[in-house]
C-alpha cells in the first residue's frame, strides 16, 4: 500500500476534484468514452469475470462498469486516499460490491494473468511511472485480457484552460502517435479498428461553439486532444 507517493503520480487540483463529481463529468466524459471503448472490444462477451478500474476517483464511474460488462469481481485503485474512501461510500450508497486498493498503477496487489479488463480513463496524464504502469497491467491481465484506454493528449492538457484549472506532470504529457506506441512497446496488440480520436466539443479549442452557432465543422487535419483505444495482451 502507498500511504502517499507524490512522485508517482500529480494530485488534482480543487477545481479538478469539484468537477470530477460533476454530472458534467459523469454524463459527457465517462459515460461518452465508455461507449465508445465497448464498441470497439475486438471480442465482446456478455461478461468480463476480473475488472480493474484504475484510477477510480470518486467511484462515480463503478455501477456503470459493473451495468454494461457484469464483472464477478470489481477492483478500484486509486494513488489517493480520500478518493478511495470516497469511492468506496459511492460504491456502499450504489449498492455495488467492490475490493479497494489505495496503490499506485504500476504496483497493483493482484496476481499475474488473474484479470479480463482493465478500465484506464483519463488517469495517465496524472501518472510519472507511464511505462511502469503498463508494464503491470500487462502482468495482471489475463492472455486475451483486454485495455480500456482514454486519454486527454498533450494538445488538450497543454491548452491555457486546463492548464490554469488543473493540474498534471506537464513533462509527461504525450501525443496520440505516442501513446500508441508507448502501449505497443508494452506488448500490448492494438487493431487499428480499435483506436478512436473523439474531437467532442468540449476538448476543442473553441469549445465547439463554431460548429454549433455557425455551423463550421472542424478541420479534418488537426492535432487530437483525445484518444481512445482497446488493447489485448497477447
Amino acid at each position: 500500500m502507498v500511504a502517499d507517493a507524490p512522485e508517482l503520480h500529480v494530485r488534482e487540483s480543487r477545481f479538478g476534484t469539484w468537477f470530477i463529481h460533476t454530472w458534467f463529468w459523469t454524463h459527457y466524459v465517462v459515460e461518452a468514452a465508455v461507449a465508445d471503448l465497448a464498441r470497439m472490444i475486438p471480442e465482446p462477451r456478455e461478461s468480463f469475470a476480473t475488472i480493474v478500474d484504475v484510477g477510480c476517483g470518486w467511484g462515480l464511474e463503478l455501477s456503470l462498469m459493473e451495468r454494461r460488462f457484469h464483472p464477478r469481481r470489481l477492483v478500484a485503485i486509486d494513488i489517493d486516499a480520500k478518493m478511495v474512501d470516497g469511492a468506496r461510500a459511492e460504491a456502499s450508497r450504489q449498492g455495488l460490491t467492490v475490493e479497494f486498493q489505495q496503490t499506485s498503477a504500476s504496483q497493483i496487489a493482484l496476481s499475474e494473468r488473474s484479470v479480463d479488463m482493465i478500465f484506464c480513463h483519463q488517469t495517465f496524464h496524472h501518472l510519472v511511472e507511464q511505462a511502469a504502469a503498463l508494464r503491470e497491467f500487462y502482468r495482471v491481465l489475463k492472455p486475451g485480457g483486454v485495455l480500456m484506454f482514454a486519454e486527454s493528449t498533450r494538445k488538450f492538457i497543454f491548452s491555457w484552460p486546463i492548464r490554469l484549472l488543473f493540474r498534471h506532470p506537464m513533462e509527461s504529457q504525450r501525443n496520440a502517435a505516442e501513446y500508441i506506441a508507448m502501449i505497443r512497446e508494452s506488448g500490448f496488440s492494438i487493431d487499428p479498428s480499435a483506436i478512436s480520436y473523439p474531437y467532442l466539443w468540449w476538448s476543442r479549442p473553441d469549445g465547439g461553439m463554431l460548429e454549433y452557432w455557425f455551423g463550421i465543422a472542424p478541420r479534418r487535419v488537426r492535432e487530437e486532444t483525445l484518444i481512445n483505444l482497446v488493447a489485448v495482451k497477447r
